[in-house]
C-alpha cells in the first residue's frame, strides 16, 4: 500500500490571515481551530477526501532559511491571466526567484511571504 499526502503545514505569523487567503484561493473552509490558534482548512467535504488539508500553524518567527516546499495551483474555472488576476486582488504578489520570463507559470507569494506558483494548465473540478 501506497501513501499519499493528507496535509501540509505551514508555519505563520498569522493563521487567520492566511486562512482567509487560501481559503478564497482554493474554495476552501476552516475545518478545525486549536486552542494555539493553529487552523486546519480544506475542502468542504472535510479531511479524508481526495484533496490534501493545509494546517497553519502558529509561530512568532518564520523558520530560518528558504522554504523547500511550495504550493502549485491551477485555474479550474478560468484561463491563468483571469486567475492571476484573482489572486492578485486576493493579496497575492509577483515573486522573483529569478525566471526567465518564458516560464508557463507565473511565481507569487502568499501575504506572509510563502511561494507559491499559478501553472498555466487548467484542471477540472473535483
Amino acid at each position: 500500500m501506497a501513501c499519499r499526502i493528507s496535509e501540509l503545514v505551514l508555519g505563520c505569523r498569522d493563521p487567520e490571515l492566511l486562512a482567509r487567503f487560501w481559503c478564497e484561493v482554493l474554495d476552501f473552509v476552516v475545518l478545525d481551530r486549536e486552542d494555539d490558534g493553529t487552523l486546519e482548512i480544506g475542502p468542504r467535504e472535510g479531511f479524508g477526501g481526495p484533496q490534501a488539508t493545509i494546517i497553519l500553524s502558529r509561530r512568532d518567527e518564520p523558520e530560518p532559511g528558504k522554504s523547500r516546499l511550495h504550493i502549485d495551483v491551477n485555474a479550474t474555472d478560468r484561463d491563468q491571466d483571469a486567475e492571476l488576476e484573482r489572486l492578485l486582488g486576493l493579496g497575492a504578489r509577483p515573486a522573483d526567484i529569478g525566471q526567465t520570463g518564458d516560464e508557463q507559470w507565473h511565481v507569487l507569494a502568499d501575504p506572509e511571504g510563502n511561494e507559491f506558483c499559478l501553472l498555466k494548465a487548467r484542471l477540472a473540478p473535483l
